[in-house]
């Protein structure tokens, strides 16, 4: 309407915007739960009309204004409006979701200061859902496009990214204002939806993207995971990263692509660095004084201790994989060599550090032997995260012929092999060598001179002359192909690489020396002594967690060749009076003529 005219009492002209607001403002205050709709559908009846999302500085400012001007207890109400038109317009154009979007961005940024009630599962879970609908639309749109119309597929994909972009944005802002238990909630539904390939489908339908679009719906729900993370502090570990949350965070199945450990490692950082501390470990680096870092810590408490216990295996286990990766690149190792460091200041007693050594003696061997055929930059690379993290332990547990180890060998490096220090190897020139010689000792960190050192200073050494073994985990034996051997190659034997073709080859001719070497049980007797003494000492030093491992390895092993005899061998031919069955306590039989028989091939000649 017009301006009215200045009384003629010197009023000030008013402006009709503000008069609008204000009268807009006291039309809200006097809502009730009864009549709140009546209130707020107009406002989305108008903004549809109008097209006001995009751009959407008006319907964000609406919004504001409804969401101040509402009682506290009625917030919850606005959000699930928002999230039913925004159901509602699932299949409009982006930038029209991505408008929605941020307007319940500012509505949940100010209803989280107070209480939203039981919508918070389903703000997140229709988030979530929407997530999947725009990684679906921007697939879809991808795999319809022509060269002709290129160009707008590709908009249309930049548009899907803002609409993800905004999701994302929604999701960790309001996660961040949430309570500490809320937030680990909200940590578990949102994992609870991370697809796995070959899996069974998940209640957001991932079953329908392929693999192109359950790896980019991986993408989005790790980065929103990585968003709710941020800022979290929990007082004991394992309130961050109960086993419900840390064993489907460290699947397999979300590591096949170097992305995805990024993303992974990136969280495990928000929830294991309680001090702040990752910020001063940023970019691999060989670090002449740590203490300038000023890093913070406190005392390993019981729980951190139980923790470790239980869990200690899956995070070195995870690190040590990793470094096998032959698509890292340099963000994973700087990512690797960080989360060593935080399990370091955050996690580590005595037996850690123990166990944290042996795992980067591993990686040093992995390098060196390349069993798994890795290209030379990745083995400088595994060389150079080893040398970084050795470096910041000898300095944190200040122990001097540790450190002394250490020190020249790292010296020794830059004088005669730079390509294994990260100063080097993460450069944009650098030359590789041909080859690593394993009899170039001086270039190594040795294990005997660092248990010397370590054990000297009251260290318990003796697992560190045990070598590092990844642990088993309910994936690699789900994982394990079973091969077919007939029934009468079957070998029953628990011991890896004994087959019968083998124990042929390894038929040795009869001569008058094998008699005398038989005659003399003397050198028998000391073979025996010696593997008995070599399984002693293995039960006594090594950690319980890997016998336990290497002996479920060979059970399933033995289990699995049990399963194939059994399968194969023998069973009793059905008699021509018939299978037994038993019904009200009697015995009857049903006859199966002789011509009927299916008899095993071993029963027929």
């Amino acid at each position: 309407r017009a301006c009215p005219a200045a009384s003629l009492g010197g009023e000030k002209e008013e402006n009709p915007s503000a008069l609008a607001e204000n009268c807009f403002r006291e039309l809200l205050g006097r809502a009730t739960y009864g009549n709140m709709n009546h209130a707020v559908r107009p406002v989305f009846a108008h903004l549809d009309q109008h097209r006001l999302w995009d751009p959407n500085e008006f319907a964000v400012s609406c919004f504001k204004i409804i969401m101040y001007s509402i009682q506290a207890q009625y917030s919850h109400h606005v959000i699930q409006e928002i999230l039913a038109h925004l159901d509602a317009r699932r299949r409009d154009f982006p930038r029209v979701r991505a408008g929605i979007i941020q307007a319940l961005l500012q509505a949940v940024a100010i209803a989280a200061k107070g209480s939203i009630g039981p919508t918070v599962l389903e703000v997140f879970n229709t988030l979530l859902k929407h997530l999947r609908f725009s990684v679906d639309f921007e697939l879809s749109d991808r795999r319809g496009s022509v060269s002709s119309a290129c160009f707008s597929a590709n908009a249309k994909d930049n548009d899907e990214r803002i609409v993800q972009n905004a999701i994302i944005q929604t999701i960790g802002f309001f996660g961040s204002n949430l309570p500490d238990y809320q937030r680990s909630e909200i940590m578990m539904f949102i994992m609870g939806k991370v697809p796995v390939l070959g899996a069974a489908s998940h209640t957001l339908e991932t079953n329908q993207l392929g693999d192109l679009g359950t790896r980019r719906f991986q993408i989005m729900l790790l980065r929103s995971l990585l968003m709710v993370t941020t800022g979290y502090s929990a007082k004991t570990i394992s309130a961050a990263l109960p086993a419900p949350f840390l064993d489907p965070l460290l699947s397999p199945s979300l590591m096949d692509d170097c992305e995805l450990r990024q993303l992974v490692l990136e969280i495990l950082h928000n929830l294991i660095d309680r001090h702040d501390n990752r910020a001063k470990l940023r970019g691999i680096r060989i670090i002449p004084d740590v203490s300038d870092l000023k890093i913070k810590r406190d005392k390993i408490s019981k729980q951190d201790v139980s923790f470790m216990k239980k869990h200690g295996q899956q995070l070195y286990r995870h690190v040590y994989l990793g470094c096998k990766e032959e698509d890292n690149v340099q963000k994973n190792f700087e990512l690797l060599y960080t989360t060593l460091a935080l399990v370091t200041i955050e996690l580590a007693n005595e037996e850690v550090i123990i166990d944290l050594i042996r795992v980067a003696i591993a990686l040093q061997d992995l390098a060196i032997l390349n069993e798994d055929n890795l290209p030379m930059f990745h083995r400088c690379g595994v060389m150079a995260v080893v040398a970084a993290y050795l470096n910041f332990l000898s300095q944190m547990i200040a122990v001097p012929a540790f450190c002394q180890h250490i020190s020249k060998v790292i010296e020794t490096r830059t004088l005669e092999a730079p390509y294994f220090l990260p100063e080097t190897i993460f450069r944009e020139k650098c030359s590789l060598p041909k080859s690593l010689e394993k009899e170039e000792t001086n270039l190594f960190f040795l294990t005997n001179q660092m248990a010397e050192s370590l054990g000297g200073s009251g260290y318990c050494v003796e697992r560190l002359s045990v070598p590092y073994v990844p642990l088993v985990t309910d994936e690699d034996r789900l994982s394990r192909r079973r091969s077919l051997v007939d029934t009468l190659s079957i070998q029953v034997d628990i011991l890896p690489g004994c087959n019968l073709q083998e124990k042929v080859n390894s038929t040795e001719e009869i001569t008058f020396e094998t008699l005398k070497k038989a005659i003399d049980s003397n050198g028998l007797e000391e073979q025996e002594k010696e593997k008995r003494r070599l399984v002693i000492e293995k039960f006594q030093k090594a950690p319980f967690e890997e016998i336990a491992a290497q002996c479920e390895n060979k059970a399933n092993l033995l289990h699995d060749r049990l399963t194939q005899i059994l399968e194969r061998t023998v069973r009793p031919p059905p008699s021509p009076s018939g299978s037994a069955a038993i019904a009200a306590g009697r015995v009857h039989y049903q006859s199966i003529p002789v011509y009927e028989m299916k008899f095993p091939d071993l029963c027929v000649y």
